[in-house]
């Protein structure tokens, strides 16, 4: 279980610096499958001018993936994310120490390498500009202000928003960025790409949940932000790869925080559904201990139980009608029940006993 104690901004950003695990890498997240989609946002289709080489290749490489040969279905292809189109920004020079704090043994070799991560000159002119406009304007129309914030967006999605990006990069730029201006700070964690997906978006996307964490314990990021096909982060949650303890402990907080059943404006997908099409019995538990709405129908009229029976998953099926609210006699757009769906293939007999049991269950007791 995570801890439900509040953390302040600067110790977060600072601790993060303190962990020597955490990486000036170029591996970022070593060994972790990542699950990045392309394609599908609200009409946009992108591809990825800035992740072209050595490790940063195109997110669209999924070739080899497991997770490619999940997503071949229409109810995947709409789960797709397009990743955003960054300018290559300006380069990060070698400079100062980024934040005045007391150095503890053995730091040294750290923050040596953190300062060659502090934010160029140019990026900090384009917050100090626009720290003198906000909150006052709340929209931005001068033309060197746009500038400024175009300068910022570049910048920002490069170092925080890559497969390999390094947290501690990130806490120095969010470090750097708070004492100019709270209201700088925010805008910074919440920019979104042409696409709308913001840092969380991608930090979710890579299984980059060190990143992830950072930006929710500055308790200014908005997780229900919707990228141009309706997608949150929280609704890829379940297509990320959460390997150790301290990644679950992320995903908990991103589903306590956000809103589980916001539904998708291409097709009407929820975070479940999506869960149940990836086969991700663990994010489907955690979904419905964060009060995920199993009777939830997409623009289809399927349901997370109806496409659980689809892809002849009986563990799901019985997670599934084991949450007290499951209604199995629903019927999508076609007049179909979860169980007419599985009496037409003979492999899913298991599934079909299941769902009768559950309708005999549900008489007896009157529902």
């Amino acid at each position: 279980m995570e801890k439900t104690d509040e953390i302040s901004p600067s110790t977060s950003l600072k601790s993060i610096m303190k962990k020597k695990d955490y990486g000036f890498r170029a591996g970022g997240n070593g060994t972790k499958k990542n699950l990045q989609f392309v394609g599908v946002n609200g009409g946009y289709e992108t591809t990825s001018s800035e992740e072209t080489s050595g490790e940063d290749s195109s997110p669209e490489d999924l070739s080899d993936s497991e997770a490619e040969k999940k997503c071949d279905g229409p109810e995947h292809r709409r789960a797709k994310l397009a990743h955003p189109s960054c300018g290559a920004g300006q380069g990060v020079p070698e400079g100062t120490h980024y934040a005045s704090q007391d150095r503890e043994p053995g730091e040294e070799v750290l923050h040596t390498k953190a300062e060659r991560y502090k934010p160029s000159e140019e990026f900090l002119n384009a917050c100090r500009a626009l720290s003198q406009h906000l909150p006052e304007t709340g929209t931005i129309t001068d033309q060197l202000l746009r500038q400024s914030l175009n300068t910022i967006s570049q910048e920002w999605f490069r170092i925080s928003s890559r497969k390999s990006s390094s947290p501690a990069v990130v806490a120095a730029y969010l470090l750097t960025v708070q004492p100019l201006s709270p209201c700088v700070l925010k805008l910074l964690i919440n920019l979104a790409d042409r696409n709308g997906n913001t840092a969380l978006h991608y930090s979710v996307s890579h299984s980059n949940f060190a990143i992830a964490k950072l930006l929710l314990e500055t308790g200014i990021c908005n997780v229900d932000h919707q990228n141009k096909a309706g997608y949150t982060a929280v609704m890829i949650t379940p297509l990320a790869s959460a390997e150790t303890d301290e990644d679950m402990a992320v995903v908990w907080k991103l589903l306590r925080e956000g809103n589980v059943n916001i539904q998708a404006t291409q097709g009407g997908q929820t975070a479940l559904m999506l869960g149940v099409s990836h086969d991700r019995q663990d994010m489907v538990q955690a979904l419905l201990s964060c009060q995920a709405d199993v009777n939830l129908q997409d623009h289809d009229g399927s349901s997370a139980l109806m496409l659980a029976c689809r892809h002849g998953n009986a563990d799901l099926v019985r997670l599934l009608l084991a949450h007290p609210a499951c209604d199995s006699s629903l019927t999508d757009k076609a007049g179909r029940t979860a169980l007419s769906m599985v009496l037409k293939t003979p492999t899913h007999m298991e599934i079909a006993g299941l769902l009768r049991a559950h309708t005999e269950q549900g008489r007896s007791l009157g529902q």
